[in-house]
């Protein structure tokens, strides 16, 4: 049936169809709008997630970056360090007496006052002090100025971390310590400079005197052990899958399988490696190559995807037109197809070796959890990686962990965003538009 509606130029006939479409437009319109909006709030609320994340690593996290320190005139007393006795000597003796010229009124003769006066020091000041004398003798006899960080909770102390407000009893320290180190800063001696500790030294038990250096090095040889390792070799599986196999069953259910292990989770791997590398074949543990190893193969099957899916996006034509001018199967992949696609195969590495950086599970299993106070110097030596010495930190009682748990994940995250950036990079740069 067909009506008939009012149009300044005359009747127009609409059929039934037309009129159920204009009825139902608004209806498809108010979905639509639905949909944006929700897109919208799932959008918002991941970056609202992601800036509560970021912000509360950053407002526990900055403190870190620096380091109260305590600059003091030390007189290196030749009785309590003979000259023949190096690298042994009372150096924390010398320190002591040193600090003792601060505070006048403590009786430095009293053990125990003595002690509470060089507690404002940190354990490793004595040890910095030691370096300095055997590296240069001639000091012995004189008197060296000395800027050394301060223990954990004057760090504390001097971040706003120990409030003043608190009863004496519910603080770390008493109300004598916090005299002495007011004294300290009212003669110039308290400063709070960058933090590059933080960086360039290993692992300690003092907080104040802990760093991320032995994670690094220890996260640089794991890394570098799972490229030299899963790079040839997916690539060349994915080669051999996208390319030369032959499309049967078997090659269907190697297929299945890669693409299974990719969901596998990281533990399975981490006992996998700890049955397997330390209980059979006797490696090493806590050594960054089996950490290689087994990184290696969880990156193994992200590799091969994302290869393949680079081989597949190079246009049949390519083929088609160097093999129609005589090259071989050979030439055709490694010298058309292969080059083609390896802005996507880089960009897929790097993409798992960025995940493989930020696991955790496998490498507790295989011991890279000890505590290890010096970078290691092979990949076969003892050492941790940034994931497991987070985890060590965050483990720890002491307080001054918890702000440099906090900076080591933000360290972490830098990697990360990093190594995402340099694959982003490295795919708009040398994509091919086809």
């Amino acid at each position: 049936m067909t009506d008939f509606t009012t149009d300044p130029a005359g009747p127009r006939p609409v059929n039934a169809t037309t009129e159920a479409v204009r009825n139902s437009l608004a209806r498809r319109n108010r979905k639509q709008l639905w949909l944006q909006g929700f897109g919208i709030a799932a959008i918002s609320f991941a970056l609202m997630m992601l800036f509560i994340l970021i912000t509360s690593l950053v407002g526990s996290g900055y403190q870190a970056f620096t380091q109260t320190h305590v600059e003091i005139e030390v007189f290196v007393d030749p009785e309590e360090v003979p000259v023949e006795n190096l690298p042994r000597g009372g150096f924390r003796e010398v320190l002591s007496a040193s600090m003792g010229q601060y505070f006048p009124d403590v009786d430095m003769t009293d053990r125990a006052a003595a002690r509470e006066v060089s507690t404002i020091l940190s354990n490793g000041a004595q040890f910095e002090l030691r370096d300095m004398v055997v590296a240069d003798p001639t000091l012995i006899g004189q008197t060296i100025t000395l800027k050394v960080p301060t223990s954990d909770p004057y760090d504390q102390l001097a971040k706003g971390l120990v409030k003043r407000d608190t009863t004496e009893e519910n603080r770390r320290l008493d109300d004598a310590a916090i005299e002495r180190f007011d004294r300290l800063q009212e003669l110039g001696l308290i400063s709070k400079p960058l933090n590059t500790g933080l960086l360039s030294n290993a692992d300690s038990r003092f907080p104040e005197l802990a760093g991320l250096k032995g994670a690094l090095v220890g996260s640089f040889w794991a890394l570098l052990t799972c490229f030299v390792i899963s790079f040839p070799l997916g690539i060349g599986a994915a080669i051999y899958l996208e390319e030369f196999a032959p499309k049967n069953r078997m090659s269907d259910f190697i297929e299945v399988n890669i693409n299974n292990l990719a969901a596998v989770p990281s533990v399975v791997f981490g006992l996998l490696a700890l049955s397997v590398f330390i209980g059979w074949f006797g490696m090493p543990r806590s050594a960054p190559f089996v950490g290689g190893l087994t990184l290696a193969l969880m990156t193994l099957p992200t590799i091969i995807i994302a290869t393949r899916a680079a081989l597949k996006a190079v246009p049949p034509s390519i083929r088609e037109a160097a093999l129609g001018v005589g090259a071989s199967k050979h030439q055709v992949v490694f010298h058309h197809v292969l080059p083609l696609a390896m802005p996507g195969i880089l960009t897929g590495t790097i993409i798992g070796l960025a995940q493989a950086l930020g696991e955790t599970a496998p490498l507790l299993l295989i011991g890279m959890n000890a505590f290890i106070t010096s970078a290691a110097s092979s990949p076969f030596d003892s050492a941790t990686a940034l994931p497991t010495q987070i985890f060590i930190w965050a483990d720890s009682p002491e307080r001054g962990f918890v702000s440099r748990t906090s900076a080591a994940i933000l360290v972490l995250l830098g990697f990360l965003i990093t190594m995402n950036a340099v694959a982003i990079y490295l795919r708009q740069k040398f994509e091919r538009k086809w």
